[in-house]
């Protein structure tokens, strides 16, 4: 009798993915090197801001044609490689000089590099969606890093030498699209306690953590909230230097006291806080793009010349944590209709939009006027 080797069950092989999706982030984010698989083709990718000179020449050593850089239309279009589009997504591939180096890739892909570099003429082309180079950017985007990523086709015993000799984590393009659509399905309820606000003692916050190990999202649920009624319900994404440091730039600090304030004397609600720092982008892109402003961009311009969309935040999360809180209606406590209509998407009813906005302070001016005038928020 032989003894069959035991076969991973759908669900198994899809928790697989998702684990070595998870270390490869910590992988990109430490300057390390990721193999990315799509219909037998194989290429070598890593995040272009961690990139070194040793890097690149091991990259040249290993790589079967010279290497690319893979960035987002927006940051070409911010090169002038191509018109800005209308429309989220999309990558573009930038030819590379063979011995390019790291400063001439900082400089490629991050708007807030300072280093002086030789005009060297590089040409763009689009990606197919989907690809090595689209999943490469998307996995930087991930890792919470500039979104762009130099890549590198590999023939297939190079890709299999780095696998099983060097112990390089080889990803599937299916898999990358499947673990950025579905990562917020996969929250689960970790921890509660009890934790009296001043003006809304009365308060539970729940921490729910998501599969891959990220930072929580916490419920902060106020009073008792019946869940037979549409429950009056904010969604706040996580500002450290408005919630935590009291930042004039933005109106966030007021916006979460406030909403809290507004949910007690309504005798009850939740507030979501959601680990989505500058909109999506992570607070070491926010602290990017405020240098940007301090050049001169607006909000939207200065996200888009980091290669960012306007707006990068998913309300999937927000979603499950209210499904998982009993919470089918909501009365959304905001100004941003795009909220109404990302949750609405996800599932949850938005019977009532209830007006969230404060006066500017002298700092905040600009960015008020942008959210209003570009991002049709509700004054």
């Amino acid at each position: 009798m032989h003894n069959r080797e035991p076969t991973l069950s759908p669900v198994s092989k899809a928790a697989l993915a998702r684990l070595e999706i998870e270390r490869a982030l910590t992988d990109l984010r430490r300057g390390g090197f990721v193999v990315i698989r799509e219909d037998g083709q194989a290429a070598l990718m890593q995040a272009a801001e961690t990139a070194t000179a040793d890097s690149l020449a091991r990259m040249r050593g290993q790589a079967g044609a010279p290497a690319v850089l893979a960035v987002t239309r927006r940051r070409a279009a911010a090169l002038n490689l191509c018109p800005m589009p209308s429309e989220p997504g999309g990558t573009m591939v930038l030819s590379l000089p063979p011995d390019v180096e790291g400063r001439f890739l900082r400089y490629l892909a991050d708007p807030t590099a300072l280093a002086s570099v030789s005009a060297t003429p590089v040409e763009a082309s689009f990606a197919p969606g989907g690809g090595t180079a689209d999943s490469a950017v998307v996995l930087t985007k991930l890792a919470r890093l500039l979104p762009a990523a130099i890549v590198a086709p590999l023939g297939a015993r190079a890709a299999q030498r780095l696998s099983h000799e060097e112990g390089l984590l080889t990803l599937k393009t299916d898999d990358i699209a499947a673990y950025r659509r579905n990562a917020g399905s996969s929250l689960k309820r970790v921890a509660e306690a009890r934790v009296p606000l001043s003006g809304a003692e009365e308060t539970q916050i729940l921490a729910f953590r998501p599969s891959d190990g990220g930072t929580e999202h916490l419920a902060i649920v106020i009073g008792h909230p019946d869940p037979a009624l549409p429950v009056l319900t904010r969604l706040h994404s996580e500002c450290f230097t408005g919630d935590l440091l009291g930042s004039l730039r933005c109106d966030c600090g007021d916006q979460l006291r406030g909403a809290v304030t507004l949910i007690a004397a309504a005798g009850g609600g939740v507030l979501l806080y959601l680990a989505q720092e500058g909109r999506g982008i992570g607070l070491v892109n926010k602290l990017r793009a405020y240098q940007l402003q301090d050049a001169g961009f607006d909000t939207v311009d200065a996200n888009e010349q980091l290669g960012f969309d306007a707006d990068e935040r998913i309300y999937l999360p927000a979603a499950e944590m209210l499904r998982q809180l009993r919470f089918q209606r909501v009365r959304l406590l905001t100004n941003n209709p795009e909220k109404v209509a990302a949750l609405t998407r996800c599932g949850i009813a938005v019977t009532e939009r209830v007006a969230h906005a404060f006066p500017a302070n002298g700092h905040n001016d600009r960015y008020l006027l942008t959210k209003a005038r570009r991002s049709g928020h509700l004054l």
